[in-house]
């Protein structure tokens, strides 16, 4: 402790850091991670947690919480859920913190920004902290996409779609990633080859045994389908992942989304998944007060806005304007890139626009191969970013997705476990 006041007083005393220099500086106020983990991710509809609740999923997930972080509940002052699928993800939040065994006394909310959800969690948890708000801090990114998703029930008001990007709100994803393929000429093959390499480096991530330090063993209960019969199972790995799969037989599948276009497939594009991740944060001098460990440094995040009918390229937007903020060279000094695989149109388009070292990208696959959980995934991606960073012993992660109704998010970490 004693050393970090000293390293903060210095910092102060001396010529201001910059760039990755200034990012890596420890002082006793820099929000840390002292826990980052998550669920395996299931087949929604038919998957191990075809029949857990969301409910049931925060509880469980809490649950491991406390069992993994060590930590006492009473010193957890907010738990933030990033859910997109539920109205009702406020109560489920709350009410599972109860039951999981945290005290009334640490409250709850949820947050919806669409695909960042989970990230934005993060966010809001990693703000209040360091505006003194509280000390210590849960985000969690939870999603049941087996008890339904988010598309409108009913059209916007006539005034609001008279302005066109108003009206583009409503089209579905599919045809967003259509419009990608077209207007910036992202050919199928092009589409279907990411997809393969995304099938590839996951399931030698998964057979080399790379997720386990990742994923937390799961609980819960299923049903057959045809007896109804109840029995628990354990769920430990990612059911995402087809061994085998090759850009030929990627090419056979027939395009998803005809009324659109012919690019985009159920092969090149995220699964549909239910799953969960939590990340556990407080600032550097209250991790080191409690003797927990000290995994990552959160640095910042940012949204970007643009064009809705082209949403899939928010990260070309978010990233640049992130690492604006720090002074850092997206090629230089980031050493890891999540960006998530919402459809393989907008992660060849993000790729190929920033110019992203393929080698340094999803190295264990992104969610065309694991799944895609929508308030899920911006949590999960900074678990499986930070264990990637782990084994390779890099430090410098940035994570990125594209967000319904066009937006763009980014969040930047710095792994300390090297």
């Amino acid at each position: 402790m004693a050393t970090e006041r000293l390293s903060s007083i210095l910092s102060h005393l001396s010529p201001s850091k910059s760039g990755v220099a200034a990012i890596t500086t420890k002082n006793p106020d820099d929000i840390v991670i002292t826990m980052a983990i998550r669920t395996p991710l299931a087949k929604a509809g038919k998957g191990g947690f075809k029949d857990t609740p969301l409910d049931y999923l925060v509880y469980l997930t809490l649950k491991k919480v406390l069992e993994k972080s060590r930590i006492d509940p009473q010193m957890i002052e907010d738990i933030c859920l990033g859910n997109v699928s539920s109205a009702k993800a406020a109560y489920i939040v709350r009410a599972a913190s109860l039951g999981a065994g945290f005290p009334s006394t640490c409250a709850a909310s949820s947050v919806n920004r669409f695909c960042s959800s989970g990230l934005k969690a993060v966010q809001d948890i990693a703000n209040q902290i360091s505006m003194g708000s509280i000390e210590c801090g849960l985000a969690i990114g939870a999603e049941s996409m087996s008890e339904g998703g988010d598309r409108l029930e009913k059209p916007f008001h006539p005034e609001i779609v008279k302005v066109s990007d108003a009206n583009d709100c409503m089209q579905p994803m599919g045809q967003t990633s259509e419009n990608v393929g077209k207007d910036f000429d992202i050919s199928r093959e092009a589409q279907d080859r990411y997809a393969a390499e995304s099938y590839q480096r996951a399931e030698r991530a998964q057979k080399a045994g790379w997720f386990d330090d990742e994923i937390t063993p799961i609980k819960t209960i299923i049903k057959d389908p045809k007896s109804g019969e109840e029995k628990e199972v354990t769920l430990t790995k990612d059911e995402g992942p087809r061994y085998g799969t090759t850009f030929e037989s990627l090419s056979k599948v027939r395009p998803a989304f005809p009324q659109f276009g012919d690019r985009s497939t159920g092969g090149n594009s995220s699964q549909v998944t239910d799953g969960a991740a939590a990340i556990l944060l407080m600032k550097r001098s209250k991790a080191i007060e409690l003797n927990q460990p000290i995994l990552a440094k959160f640095v910042g995040a940012t949204v970007a806005g643009l064009a809705p009918r082209i949403m899939g390229i928010g990260p070309t937007i978010a990233i640049p304007k992130l690492l604006a903020k720090f002074n850092l060279d997206l090629h230089k000094d980031v050493e890891l890139i999540e960006i998530n695989e919402a459809f393989a149109s907008m992660a060849v388009y993000c790729q190929n626009t920033l110019k992203i070292d393929p080698a340094k990208m999803n190295v264990r696959g992104g969610a065309i191969a694991l799944g895609h959980p929508l308030g899920c995934t911006g949590a999960r991606q900074i678990v499986t970013g930070l264990s990637e960073c782990r084994r390779q012993k890099k430090r410098v992660l940035l994570t990125s997705m594209c967000i319904g109704t066009g937006q763009g998010m980014a969040g930047l970490f710095v792994n300390e476990q090297i």
